[in-house]
């Protein structure tokens, strides 16, 4: 098998291809849902220290239950509701320690509540821009990454400076990546 990128595969390939125990498919899987896992306990006020001991958690749970998954094409539904479980457990261990919860019937309620549909909806949006931008062709992808994703956002020099263009040229190029970005989500659904 050749080196093997996220954007390449469609989850019922990956899935296959890591059952059958490639690495490569597993490097490639985690790169395709590692933004969409580490967003969701950054919502929740998560520190990035926990946002990632929740992650690796996910990481763990996604590794020893693949296996049983039914539907590939579920798996980005299944980590989205893993991982807010995962930060609804978090969340109360954290209340534990804060002694703001006694009773043990709330915490229950709290860690069955399914995941609220416009957050889900949201997450499912994110994940699917962060896989048209992906798609795009590596100069594109950067200029959309210095110009869209990065806090606070990139002066044009700086962005010009990093891509060794003339910072003139910024506007026109990043128009054209933004137009087949759009094709790229319009292709996706979005």
């Amino acid at each position: 098998m050749s080196l093997v990128t996220a954007d390449q595969w469609n989850n019922s390939r990956l899935v296959a291809e890591c059952l059958r125990g490639s690495e490569q498919a597993w490097h490639a899987l985690v790169d395709r849902y590692k933004n969409l896992i580490y967003s969701i306990p950054l919502r929740f006020g998560t520190p990035h220290q926990d946002a990632a001991d929740i992650f690796q958690a996910v990481c763990l749970d996604l590794f020893n239950e693949l296996p049983r998954l039914r539907d590939a094409d579920a798996l980005q539904g299944w980590l989205i509701r893993v991982t807010t479980h995962k930060c609804y457990h978090w969340r109360r261990q954290q209340s534990r320690h804060d002694s703001e919860w006694n009773d043990g019937e709330m915490e229950q309620q709290l860690a069955d509540q399914p995941v609220p549909p416009d957050m889900l909806a949201e997450l499912e949006q994110e994940q699917m821009v962060r896989e048209a931008v992906a798609t795009l062709p590596a100069r594109c992808r950067l200029m959309i990454e210095l110009l869209f994703f990065q806090h606070p956002p990139l002066p044009y020099a700086d962005v010009a400076e990093r891509l060794k263009l003339a910072r003139g040229s910024i506007g026109f190029i990043r128009g054209r990546c933004l137009k087949r970005l759009k094709k790229a989500l319009e292709e996706k659904g979005f």
